[in-house]
């Protein structure tokens, strides 16, 4: 006889093939994770990408009606406590179990809807932007991480939130071609097509690296079972990060910036080494 934890696997494992196909970097770093913390960060990947997908790629669909549905489901999944959408329906187990609510779940469907209402930004929407793409997810992160001990939480909130700030910005940089030709968006203040020198370039890549050694300070107090998952994440964005700054400028107009898959396993044995070391 099926049973209700029958259908919680099933979308347990829809996360999982999430992950598995948009990331592999993310997905190895999830691994390396204790086995108590994988779902649930999953289901927060999960959900993420989903509401991404609807605002970056299904341009032959009504993408301001289908981000509202998505708002709208998440809502009614969060209250119900139950969705016949497998990623919702995941993702609501983990935000009543570890205390994900509006004040981050808000803020990221905000900026996924400015993706929608907006093709450049300033200072002031660049930052308002960074804050519900990446900063809260970060933080939903650590509350999975913590699980319920709130001293904590807010003892590594600025560290997980300048770190999902971080990566954001990483991926805007590698992704300069396609935002601006293939989705018409300039994230970076005052950088448009072919703006990007290198003093500009220069200035954009000490705030990221200023953004992770704040973060790395916070990797060493995460909870056993967590920091070498995200110690690998942090070691992968700032070894991209290095290789866009030994590019030029014009590159990231044109080229996507990679690290090949033995770059990521030498990436992979090296943070090992420097984790058991405590190098890190």
């Amino acid at each position: 006889m099926n049973t209700p934890a029958q259908y919680d696997k099933l979308c347990a494992e829809m996360a999982d093939r999430v992950i598995s196909r948009y990331s592999t970097t993310f997905r190895l770093a999830v691994l390396v994770l204790h086995p108590r913390f994988r779902s649930a960060v999953r289901s927060i990947y999960a959900f993420v990408r989903l509401a991404d997908e609807i605002v970056d790629t299904f341009h032959d669909q009504d993408r301001d009606v289908l981000l509202e549905r998505f708002r709208r489901d998440t809502g009614q999944a969060l209250a119900e406590r139950f969705s016949l959408h497998p990623v919702l329906h995941h993702f609501q187990h983990t935000a009543h179990r570890y205390g994900i609510g509006a004040e981050l779940i808000g803020p990221f469907l905000h900026s996924m809807a400015m993706d929608l209402e907006r093709n450049f930004h300033d200072e002031h929407s660049f930052r308002e932007y960074v804050h519900g793409s990446s900063e809260v997810v970060g933080l939903m992160c650590l509350k999975v991480f913590c699980a319920g001990d709130d001293a904590a939480y807010e003892r590594l909130k600025a560290p997980a939130a300048r770190l999902g700030a971080a990566f954001q910005k990483v991926n805007f940089l590698r992704d300069l071609q396609d935002d601006r030709h293939a989705l018409g968006r300039s994230y970076f203040p005052g950088v448009g097509s072919g703006q990007l020198d290198r003093k500009r370039m220069e200035l954009l890549m000490r705030e990221m690296e200023g953004d992770l050694e704040v973060a790395r300070s916070g990797i060493r107090l995460l909870p056993r079972g967590t920091r070498f998952g995200v110690y690998l994440a942090y070691a992968y964005n700032r070894a991209l990060l290095r290789r866009i700054g030994r590019s030029d400028p014009g590159q990231l107009h044109t080229h996507r910036i990679r690290l090949n898959e033995p770059a990521k396993m030498g990436l992979l044995a090296t943070s090992f080494l420097r984790y058991r070391l405590h190098l890190y």
